[in-house]
């Protein structure tokens, strides 16, 4: 991969025909600031040097990646990342790695020394849509990043990373435009699983929609947040497990007996992509969007049979191929989560659903629908019997009144 660095940090330099010595000098004033964004203490391991060119290689590196992934022409053809679909699935892998982080100022810099084009908007753009493909979201235009700007005036002055970005980002996008944009001042923290300063932390954002906010006004205990059936036992109980085309995957919602659930798409990816999204929540310590998504899923999700159901109704789309995968998946996630959290983003509709199931009326309505209801001849049948049964008590009163006439 160091080969594949040098070579896009050549290309890139030489189409700009600046050289690396003015990328370091820009670079050299920040190295102070993104060794504070490490835990661990690095002075040992790299000189200020050797740091700096380090900074400089990654960020020409993904700066001409993210270039190249937008062009997707045959200029491409011959890049050894984009002959081949793996080696780029690869690469966004390794960009979400907690250790693979890069602070966002050093892009900008970095960006602005090339003199590449609509620095701010055009910088965001790209990041964003490297990733597209594996958030299910809408695709970024340039509308919504300028109005992100224009309602932040220069975020870049104090956007302390790829994750405030999006944060930002989101909160001033179409779904929630009333939610304000959390303000962090002081010092920068180092990188840290614990710490919201790189890639990772866009694709977290970028999932972390504002809905979920609307959902977590109630107070509450880990008591609270019972798990629910799963998926099969939830239909048992006579509850619709609806398809939704919603852009906000966490926008989950029950209603009038309908689980109402955007569509999910797992692929071999998702794996990677939940577990590197959970690790950051995990070790964070803030808002666990994804950690309750996850537990959502694997709790509807116990057995084959669920994701059969599931994919039945849209609501899962498996590219992956074998559903028992999918359940084995969920079923290992969840291990590593310790039951709903504190503030689960789903504990309302948990609650109401357990409340539903737990209605024995619900479930017997349920079983004459599914057992009896399910095709004409059993509605038929049905509708005879009642009728049999009226004509029985008929029979049966008017044989006791005549008994009892004189």
């Amino acid at each position: 991969m160091k080969e594949h660095k040098l070579l896009y940090l050549k290309l890139l330099l030489g189409q700009k025909n600046i050289d690396v010595k003015k990328c370091v000098e820009a670079v050299e004033p920040l190295e102070k600031k993104a060794r504070k964004y490490y835990a661990e203490p690095i002075d040992a391991e790299l000189s200020r040097q050797e740091f700096v060119k380090m900074m400089v290689l990654d960020g020409c590196f993904i700066i001409k990646l993210l270039l190249n992934f937008q062009r997707m022409d045959s200029l491409n053809k011959n890049d050894p990342i984009f002959k081949q679909d793996w080696i780029l699935n690869s690469l966004q892998r390794d960009l979400m790695l907690l250790e693979n982080q890069l602070p966002f100022f050093i892009l900008c810099k970095l960006y602005e020394t090339l003199e590449l084009p609509d620095q701010a908007s055009e910088l965001i753009r790209l990041a964003l849509n490297f990733f597209s493909d594996l958030l299910p979201v809408q695709r970024i235009t340039r509308e919504d990043i300028s109005h992100l700007l224009d309602k932040n005036g220069n975020p870049l002055e104090d956007i302390r990373h790829l994750l405030d970005l999006i944060h930002r980002f989101w909160s001033t996008s179409k779904l929630d435009p009333q939610n304000n944009v959390e303000r962090r001042t002081g010092e920068y923290e180092p990188i840290r699983c614990s710490t919201q300063c790189h890639l990772l932390d866009l694709i977290h954002r970028l999932w972390s929609t504002s809905k979920l906010e609307a959902q977590n006004d109630v107070n509450r205990s880990p008591g609270e947040s019972e798990l629910i059936p799963c998926s099969t036992q939830l239909a048992e109980a006579g509850i619709e497990l609806v398809k939704i085309d919603q852009v906000d995957i966490f926008d989950i919602q029950f209603d009038n007996g309908s689980l109402q659930i955007p569509t999910f798409v797992i692929e071999d990816r998702t794996e990677s992509f939940l577990r590197n999204l959970i690790a950051y929540e995990q070790y964070s310590g803030g808002g666990g969007y994804v950690t309750d998504y996850v537990t959502f899923l694997g709790c509807l999700i116990k057995s084959e049979k669920d994701v059969t159901k599931l994919s039945h109704h849209g609501i899962i789309r498996n590219l992956i191929g074998e559903n028992e995968v999918i359940s084995q998946m969920l079923n290992k996630m969840i291990v590593c989560i310790v039951g709903p959290s504190r503030n689960f983003h789903y504990a309302e509709i948990f609650s109401r659903l357990n409340i539903h199931c737990d209605k024995p009326v619900n479930r017997w309505r349920a079983t004459l629908r599914r057992n009896y209801c399910n095709t004409p001849w059993g509605i038929i049948s049905i509708l005879a019997a009642s009728f049999l049964l009226i004509l029985t008590l008929l029979q049966t009163i008017f044989s006791i009144l005549s008994w009892k006439s004189p």
